[in-house]
Order: C-alpha cells, then sequence, then structure tokens
C-alpha cells in the first residue's frame, strides 16, 4: 500500500504546499501505508477496535491483537522431536529387529534433514519445493550486508527506579520506529558499557543508513486527539480515488480495444490474491462477492469471454470484470470470473486519519501511573497527570467533546480511543477497560517513554556492504566444505570400513545442524560459522576414541561385532567428559561474551550436543545394523592387518 503515502505525497507538491509543513502531516500516512501488508479485501474486512466500556470517567476503545495463528511448522517439529525420542528409546535394544526399527528411524530422520538442508532436491515436486524452501536461515549483519548501530542512553534525568523501564520504552519505539521505515528483521537490544547504558541496533539490508538514524534517534511522539478529518486529507483522498478511478476507466479502454486482459491484470490490478493469475477468481456461487459484483456476473447475462462494458464501483474500488463461464442452473448456478482492481482508498483503511491534532502531546504529561479502582473488584487503570499547560489544554478538549472519542496515539498508532464522559479540569484522567495488570504496566510504560524520552547519542557506527557480506558467505561455505571434505578423507584413510560409516553420520551431522538453525530462527554469523565448522572436527572426535578402542579390541583377538561393543562401552567415560567440558565453556562463552563471541559460543554448543547424538547414536545403530553381514571377519576393512592379531 506504499503507493497510497506516495500519491498523496506528491499529489500535495503539485499543488503548491510547502515541503517542511507537509512531511510532518503526512509521516503519519506514511508509517501506515509502510506498515499496512494485508491485501485491500482483508483490510475492509478486519476491525482491529473492540469497545470496552468505562466505570469512572471514560469508556475505551482497544487495540486488540489476535496472533493465535497455528504455526504451520509445528507438526514438524513435533514429529521430528518425537522421531529423536523413539531413536534415543530404542538405544538400549540389541536383537536384530529392534536394531531395524532403530535403523529405519535414522534413514527417515536423515531424509528429512537433508529435504530441510537441501529442498532444491526435490524442485521437480512444487508443492513439497513450496514448503520445505519457506524454512530460512537467518544471515547476520556479517553475512548479508547492514548496519550495526550503537547509541549512549542518557538516563540521568530520569529517576533511578525508571531507568529499566524507560530504556524498555526506547527499545520498544526504536523496533516500531525500524519497522515503519520498512527494513526487515531488526535486532534491538540494550547492554551496559561500564556505567554507560548503550542501546544496539543491528539493521540488516539497510541502504539508507542516514535515513535510518533519523527515523531511530527521533523523540516517541505521544499524541491527544479528537474526531474529525483533516480537509487538505479528504481533498487529497478524494483525489487519489478519482486517479485510481481514470486509470481503471484507461485500463477498461485498452482492453475494449484488443489488450490482453490476463497481462493488464498482472501488471495494475491491486487485488493480491488474484493478481498473479491473471485476476482469475474460480467458481463462486452468488453471495461470494460483494452485491455490486454478484449483480453483474449472475444479473447481466453476459456471454463466455465478454468484458462488462461499464466499470463497477464498490466498496473496494473499481472492477474491470470478465465473464469467463458458468455451470449449473437456479440455486447451483456457479460462475467463473476474472477481474481488475483499482482500489479506492477511505479513512477506514486508516482508523488514525479520522482524529485530528489538538495540540496535546507527550510534552504536556508529567506523570503516567498503574493504579487500581476502588469500587468494585479493584481492577488496574491508568492515571494520567498533566503539567500547567497540559491540564489547560486537557479541560478544553474534553468540554468540547463530551460525548464523542480521544484519541491516543504513540508514534501515529491508537493505543487508547477513550470516550468523554465528563470536562476534567484538575489535569488528571484516568482510563479504565478491563485492562490485565500487564497490559496496564505496558501501556503506562508506552505514555511514560512519550512524555520521558531518553536522549540517544550515536557511539558506535560499523557497516557491511551486501556484497562484501555475500563474498565473506561464499568463503565461509568454502571453508566448510573443505573441512568437512579434509575429515571424511582422514576418517577413510585409517578407519576403511568404519571410517566411511563415520563420514555418513557426519554427512547426517552436517544436514541436522543445517535444519536445527532453520527451524530454531537463530541468527547464523561469521563467527557462528567458525563455531560450526570447527564442530565438524569436533564430531569425529568421539568416533576416533571408539575406533581406536575398537581396533585395540580385535587386535586382542575379538570378534568386529563384540570389539565394536567394547569399544563404544569403554570410550563413553572419556567421550561423556570430553563434551562436557566442551558444553561447558562454550555456556560461559555465550554467557559472558559480547555478540560475535555469543556466537560462536552458541553454534559451538548446539554442534557439540548433535555430535554426541551422531556419534553415539547414529554411528553405533548403523554399524550394528550392517557390520555382520558386511564385515565379518574382515579386519583389515577396519584398518586392522590379521598379523596385528594375537592367536588364543
Amino acid at each position: 500500500m506504499n503507493w497510497h503515502a506516495h500519491f498523496l505525497f506528491r499529489h500535495a507538491l503539485d499543488q503548491g504546499v510547502n515541503d517542511q509543513e507537509l512531511r510532518p502531516r503526512f509521516r503519519q500516512l506514511a508509517e501506515l501505508a509502510v506498515a499496512s501488508k494485508e491485501n485491500v479485501h482483508a483490510s475492509r474486512k478486519q476491525n482491529p477496535f473492540q469497545t470496552r466500556k468505562s466505570k469512572i470517567f471514560l469508556r475505551v476503545t482497544k487495540r486488540n491483537t489476535f496472533e493465535g495463528i497455528f504455526c504451520q511448522y509445528c507438526k514438524i517439529n513435533v514429529c521430528l522431536v518425537l522421531l529423536v525420542i523413539l531413536i534415543f528409546y530404542a538405544y538400549r535394544m540389541n536383537n536384530k529387529k529392534k536394531i531395524q526399527l532403530k535403523f529405519g528411524a535414522i534413514v527417515v530422520l536423515a531424509l528429512f534433514a537433508g529435504l530441510v538442508s537441501y529442498p532444491q532436491s526435490v524442485s521437480k515436486v512444487p508443492a513439497l519445493y513450496d514448503v520445505l524452501n519457506k524454512f530460512k536461515i537467518n544471515l547476520g549483519l556479517d553475512l548479508q550486508g547492514g548496519s550495526h548501530l550503537e547509541y549512549k542512553a542518557d538516563v540521568s534525568g530520569i529517576d533511578q527506579s525508571k531507568v529499566g523501564e524507560a530504556l524498555e520504552g526506547v527499545q520498544d519505539v526504536i523496533e516500531r520506529r525500524i519497522n515503519a521505515f520498512g527494513v526487515g528483521e531488526p535486532l534491538v537490544y540494550t547492554t551496559k558499557s561500564g556505567d554507560e547504558n548503550r542501546v544496539v541496533i543491528e539493521i540488516p539490508g539497510i541502504k539508507d543508513i542516514e535515513q535510518a538514524k533519523q527515523q531511530i534517534k527521533g523523540t516517541p511522539l505521544l499524541e491527544f486527539k479528537e474526531e474529525g478529518v483533516d480537509p487538505q486529507i479528504q481533498q487529497m483522498l478524494d483525489s487519489q480515488n478519482q486517479q485510481s478511478k481514470e486509470k481503471a476507466a484507461q485500463l477498461l479502454d485498452q482492453i475494449k480495444k484488443g489488450g490482453n486482459f490476463e497481462e493488464l491484470a498482472k501488471e495494475n490490478s491491486q487485488d493480491s490474491g488474484s493478481k498473479e493469475k491473471g485476476g482469475d477468481l474460480d467458481f463462486v456461487k452468488k453471495g461470494t462477492f460483494v452485491p455490486e459484483f454478484d449483480q453483474v456476473l449472475f444479473e447481466k447475462n453476459l456471454k463466455p469471454g465478454e468484458i462488462h462494458p461499464e466499470l463497477v464501483e464498490s466498496d473496494f474500488g473499481w472492477h474491470i470484470i470478465k465473464f469467463v463461464e458458468s455451470r449449473g442452473e437456479g440455486e447451483d448456478k456457479e460462475v467463473h470470473s476474472a477481474h481488475i482492481l483499482l482500489p479506492k482508498t477511505s479513512l477506514d483503511q486508516y482508523p488514525e486519519l479520522k482524529y485530528k491534532g489538538t495540540g496535546l502531546t507527550g510534552k504536556n504529561l508529567k506523570n503516567a501511573t498503574v493504579t487500581f479502582q476502588s469500587q468494585g473488584l479493584g481492577e488496574p487503570q491508568i492515571s494520567l497527570q498533566f503539567d500547567d499547560e497540559g491540564t489547560k489544554l486537557f479541560s478544553e478538549l474534553t468540554k468540547a467533546n463530551l460525548g464523542k472519542t480521544i484519541a491516543i496515539l504513540l508514534d501515529g498508532s491508537i493505543i487508547s480511543a477513550p470516550t468523554v464522559q465528563s470536562e476534567i479540569t484538575n489535569g488528571e484522567a484516568v482510563i479504565t477497560g478491563n485492562f490485565a495488570l500487564e497490559e496496564a504496566k505496558e501501556l503506562v510504560q508506552k505514555l511514560n517513554t512519550g512524555a520521558l524520552p531518553v536522549p540517544l547519542t550515536l557511539v558506535s557506527q560499523q557497516s557491511v556492504e551486501a556484497s562484501l557480506g555475500q563474498d565473506s558467505l561464499n568463503k565461509s561455505l568454502i571453508a566448510g566444505a573443505i573441512g568437512l571434505g579434509a575429515v571424511i578423507v582422514f576418517m577413510l584413510i585409517f578407519y576403511r570400513f568404519l571410517g566411511l560409516v563415520a563420514s555418513l553420520a557426519l554427512l547426517i551431522y552436517t544436514a541436522l545442524m543445517i535444519t536445527i538453525f532453520k527451524f530454531t530462527g537463530i541468527t547464523l554469523t561469521l563467527s557462528g560459522i567458525a563455531g560450526f565448522v570447527l564442530s565438524i572436527g569436533m564430531a569425529v572426535d568421539a568416533n576416533i576414541l571408539i575406533f581406536e578402542r575398537t581396533k585395540e579390541e580385535i587386535r586382542n583377538g575379538r570378534t568386529i561385532a563384540n570389539s565394536l561393543e567394547e569399544g563404544f562401552k569403554r570410550a563413553w567415560t572419556s567421550i561423556r567428559d570430553g563434551n562436557v567440558s566442551s558444553l561447558l565453556t562454550a555456556g560461559i562463552l555465550y554467557l559472558m561474551g559480547t555478540g560475535f563471541v555469543k556466537g560462536f559460543a552458541a553454534s559451538l554448543f548446539i554442534g557439540v550436543v548433535v555430535s554426541m547424538f551422531t556419534a553415539v547414536v547414529i554411528t553405533r545403530t548403523m554399524l550394528r545394523f550392517i557390520i555382520s553381514d558386511w564385515i565379518h571377519g574382515r579386519t583389515w576393512m577396519v584398518g586392522v592387518r590379521k598379523s596385528d592379531i594375537k592367536s588364543d
């Protein structure tokens, strides 16, 4: 929906409105337009507000966010965990059928990890490829390019008891400001540097770092607005809608002259649900679409392939409708159609624009606190205290808007819209609305952040070009491939068949690590790749201990199968102690280190855990499954000459 804000801004400039006057007026609209990701239909059907009745002064209309959408990856994660549990459960089962069960589970796990790690292998199966390709590894700034900004937060003017709350509020504001700027997946966190409080921002893929810095450093904006629409905004919305209608008329005329409907739909339609299909809407029954659309499809008696000769206007905009075909009769009749939609912009899409400024802002708010109602069940409420100027403005505002709503906006977004029940002259207001305690605390935090902004001073800035990040990624992948190949060659030379099985387990280990990175959303940095590459070498440490012990047992006259079991048994203590030491080291590095060290420690920790699983469980199961039939008595296949075996 970026073009909405862009058009309004350009139109105003064309009309001679001063640029400096225009930018503050439409900053809010631009942020809203960038943040809007819903298609036209969804934006009209959803109502993000719910009214709650006040018990004291106000009736509050609060924004409700519904985030109960079931993640499509959950089932896959559960199945993967159950599969790993099954393998561990069967770990001590030694008869042949149970070993086959474990081996089968490992094969399934390996195939799954392989497909997730390299989805291109099933690119000829679009449905499966589309699902697998949704899993992505989050790359850090040093691998994909971006900027690292570090600010010093000046909290000298804030009460020490509110420093933590203020910093959390600033962090929340910065995240919203960066998201409104239109860059993806920013990372914002606070840290300490000596006695100074720091706010660190990592922004991947940023192109205009100076504009981003301006966006970040701006003071959180708290506003109180009354009902009403700025006439200039309404005029510009009307003008934009007229432009949209004229464009639709031009497209219709072009189609009448022989233009390709499908291509024009792909290029111009704003209905994201049908645009890529050339505007195709498939078969539907009467009542599926808005009445204006249904009337054309079911009452105009259009012929197959015919274009309705006039534009059809609905709440969504202007439609160019193509009748494709129909089937059935009466109530069972279905019509197949296509359309091109040029949308209509209305204030319903931007609730914030239904309110106009009053001059009362966060600079007039002295304090906001969570209190509890003296009546009823003592539910939480928000108490506001204005300064002298704010008291006067708020008194005038409430007097002029009895029975109407006053919107409280933070950074252009409505956080509350209470209805005024009486004039308030003492500079105090109470917002009630059946708040949960945590909800009330969060709202107070936002209000106080607006009232008490924390000044930020840039102390450090680092930027990585996208091309340099890609170069680092390519070199890291090459280093990882070389390391993996070198380890495999080493294992094959020294341990023959045992080394081959260990190498297969190492490939499974690599696939599992990539799968974990994709599933957990861990951000992979250059230091993280270093930890991953190091863990590849560490992944075979356990195998080397086991295989050396196995070879020693074979030289003492045991069979290969018995030697292998003895090798696993006697090497386990050393494997356990070594890996626990590595885990402790990685844990300390993660807890005590900074960003780059943490990335290395996290990858190393995960790698050690997975390597124990692959070495002790996967390698052992694979060897148990195939050793009795393939290499029974062939000691040369495990790197032991018959002349070295002691005779009884």
